[in-house]
């Protein structure tokens, strides 16, 4: 369901895609996308010898997530701290697409590769998770499902900002993972489009 969604998704909004990596280009310099290393699904987790070894071990398989670059060239590809509002990094036509989410709509074709589902707990920067996984307690339980593009603690919290709104997410995130199913996740994606129009924890 989630490859289904994704596959048509890319097709019906492809001319909104167009027209947002046009303006991202026409109003700042630098690509229209940016690649950045997120920590993804851990297959090992559960199985016998599947260790956390935190000196080598990211956490999880690593992978290239695709964005509509919301920052002004230089500023956001490694840099591994959460962005904030009135953020000085964003760019004015990057702030809109932060507010609407639509920064986030390349990720489809992250789903196509395998990397994400539709819906799924959102992959997080090495460094951010290095240093998640060490303060928040069950953590690391996130990466047994894909990550998402959106999902049940993205429709009911705002961007994390902290250590204590990410504990609070990865509370809903928990919840996800054990309630998981394909019903539930075509309710969270039907839930994002008021979320994404009414701009809800979006800055």
């Amino acid at each position: 369901m989630n490859v289904a969604v994704a596959a048509t998704g890319i097709v019906v909004i492809a001319p909104l895609m167009l027209v947002i990596a046009a303006l991202v280009r026409l109003t700042s310099r630098g690509p229209a996308i940016y690649r950045q290393q997120r920590v993804g699904v851990d297959r090992r987790f559960g199985q016998p010898g599947g260790t956390w070894r935190r000196g080598e071990d990211l956490g999880g398989r690593p992978f290239t997530i695709y964005k509509f670059r919301t920052m002004a060239t230089g500023e956001s590809s490694d840099a591994q701290i959460w962005a904030s509002p009135d953020d000085p990094r964003v760019t004015p036509v990057g702030r809109v697409l932060r507010k609407y989410r639509l920064d986030e709509l390349p990720q489809l074709f992250n789903v196509l590769r395998g990397d994400m589902n539709v819906v799924g707990p959102r992959p997080e920067q090495p460094r951010i998770f290095s240093q998640l996984r060490g303060e928040i307690q069950h953590y690391q339980a996130r990466q047994q499902v894909l990550p998402g593009i959106t999902g049940w603690a993205q429709i009911n919290h705002h961007y994390d900002t902290c250590v204590d709104s990410a504990r609070q997410k990865v509370a809903y995130d928990l919840e996800y993972v054990t309630r998981r199913s394909a019903a539930h996740d075509l309710r969270i994606m039907l839930k994002t489009f008021p979320v994404m129009v009414s701009r809800k924890g979006a800055w």
